[in-house]
């Protein structure tokens, strides 16, 4: 198996690292634009290799997509990352002009590959990668709910003073401080509902406090986090190259499901070795509905801005 991460920044070296931790893959490339960076980073992270007991075969490439031939997943993390008081969305005019091209140039070299975008904001880039390539809706995955989701858990575990993994709890509907809904009435502490050991209140400053879990991050980085989210990129890789059949939160294309259309927006699906395999749909309340039916149109008009570029 063959993995490229385009991206060797922070978040792109991360999930490379997770990626040759767990030796998901025979080969991983790393690629990014600047002179030297990627191979860099690679030297870097091949000189662990025995520190750590890996053997996969990690090289670095200043934008020669050539490298990338024949990849299995390609991991998209490129473009610019937020800074302090930037929103998701403020991004859109260059990194959209950046994922088209990474993907036209991915796609020469590996036609077969499963595109994984990190990159924001999140839903609108997902979207501009499906309309562009024309490749078939399972082999587009926008990962921010995988991440979305790992926070609404961190929330919750530090209320309930339990450990993450015992946890049941998904975020849906856009990557966005003011778009994603974490749902807290359907989390679950193993088969218990969380709502039962929390007060109205409780619940409340988890729900707002996972809003804003990125924004939290940057305003103390000075940039964007990177440890879930290259973290989160490469449990979707590790799901995919194993045919796991995991349920994540991911961003895709819909159809109807939910009631939407014609945009890629996060909702349950299973992910396995055809990229995402099978939208889950779970009954939401009115509310949650109406919640989600608003997040749908702040990406739309997100979306929207794509014609104007």
């Amino acid at each position: 198996m063959k993995v490229t991460v385009v991206g060797a920044g922070a978040v792109g070296a991360t999930c490379a690292d997770n990626i040759a931790r767990k030796e998901l893959a025979q080969e991983l490339v790393l690629l990014d634009i600047k002179e030297g960076f990627a191979e860099g980073k690679a030297q870097d992270m091949m000189q662990t290799a025995s520190l750590l007991g890996f053997d996969t075969k990690i090289s670095g490439s200043t934008n020669d997509y050539s490298k990338t031939a024949n990849s299995d997943v390609v991991v998209i993390t490129s473009g610019l990352p937020r800074k302090p008081g930037m929103t998701r969305e403020e991004l859109i005019g260059t990194n959209a002009g950046i994922v088209k091209g990474v993907c036209e140039n991915v796609l020469k070299f590996s036609p077969n590959a499963i595109i994984i975008v990190i990159s924001n904001p999140m839903d609108t880039m997902t979207y501009l990668a499906m309309q562009s390539t024309g490749l078939p809706k399972n082999r587009i995955i926008g990962m921010g709910g995988t991440l979305d989701s790992a926070r609404f858990k961190y929330q919750l575990s530090t209320a309930l003073d339990c450990s993450p993994s015992d946890l049941n709890a998904i975020v849906i509907g856009g990557h966005g401080d003011t778009t994603m809904i974490p749902l807290i009435k359907h989390a679950t502490w193993n088969s218990a509902p969380v709502t039962k050991y929390l007060s109205a209140a409780q619940q409340d400053k988890i729900v707002a406090d996972t809003m804003v879990g990125g924004a939290t991050l940057t305003k103390l980085l000075g940039t964007s986090a990177w440890y879930a989210p290259g973290a989160a990129g490469a449990a979707l890789v590790e799901s995919i190259l194993r045919d796991e059949k995991k349920l994540f939160t991911c961003c895709v294309s819909l159809n109807g499901e939910y009631g939407q259309s014609d945009i890629c927006l996060g909702v349950p699906v299973v992910i396995g070795k055809n990229g995402w395999e099978k939208i889950v749909e779970i009954d939401l309340s009115a509310d949650e509905q109406a919640a989600f039916n608003k997040s749908a149109d702040a990406v739309r008009s997100m979306n929207d801005v794509l014609k104007t570029l």
